[in-house]
């Protein structure tokens, strides 16, 4: 695990993260709160290009809990078979959309421990929701993050939940909302886990990590 690097040293890390994508998204397709729920649900191990796979036919005829519900969940296991854990995931996306319908007039509740409460909903799912959605800036921890932040020093922690609280309290708080997406983006694309692109990183000059590949 890397120190924790410096406030001046997070800010020009964030401010390159910035000028190269001002806006950054998340890669899982959606049209509302409810359909960005179920696809980050879908998305525990599997990719995102998977999920929006398995999602463009089926947001179509479910993107509500009430039309999940009249799907059920053999109809949903159709649409998601080819992702993996797809019918543990059916399973807890029929229990969600009934909890939905009968505890919050079918809508999606913005408050974590709500989040977090309904069957296949983690914290990280429930971060995602409220950053995405509701412009919260929650940070939702995944492998990428977690080992980009260990080892660049950017947030480093033993666990998921040390990495979440190293990004809220010492990333400047005019990047809180996109932290965790420029994060993501960059362990995904550039500092990947077995041959990261040391060469070509905008950030290399700044991370602590001492087996730079270049």
């Amino acid at each position: 695990m890397a120190r924790q690097l410096p406030y001046p040293i997070l800010r020009e890390i964030f401010d390159r993260f910035q000028a190269a994508e001002p806006e950054p998204k998340g890669e899982l397709d959606h049209v509302n709160a409810y359909t960005l729920l179920v696809a980050v649900a879908l998305s525990a191990q599997a990719t995102d290009a998977g999920v929006n796979k398995t999602t463009r036919d089926l947001f179509p005829i479910a993107d509500t809990p009430q039309k999940m519900l009249a799907l059920g969940e053999e109809g949903l296991i159709e649409h998601i078979k080819t992702i993996g854990l797809y019918r543990n995931k059916a399973r807890n996306v029929i229990k969600m959309a009934k909890i939905l319908v009968e505890e919050y007039g079918g809508e999606v509740p913005n408050s974590r421990a709500a989040l977090q409460a309904l069957p296949g909903v983690g914290r990280k799912t429930a971060n995602v929701v409220l950053n995405m959605w509701w412009g919260f800036p929650a940070q939702a921890v995944d492998t990428h993050i977690f080992r980009l932040g260990n080892r660049a020093g950017i947030a480093p922690g033993k666990d998921v939940v040390a990495v979440e609280r190293a990004i809220e309290d010492n990333i400047p708080v005019d990047f809180q909302l996109h932290a965790h997406h420029w994060m993501i983006l960059h362990g995904r694309y550039v500092c990947t886990a077995r041959k990261p692109k040391c060469g070509t990183c905008l950030i290399r000059d700044l991370c602590e990590f001492e087996e730079k590949v270049l």
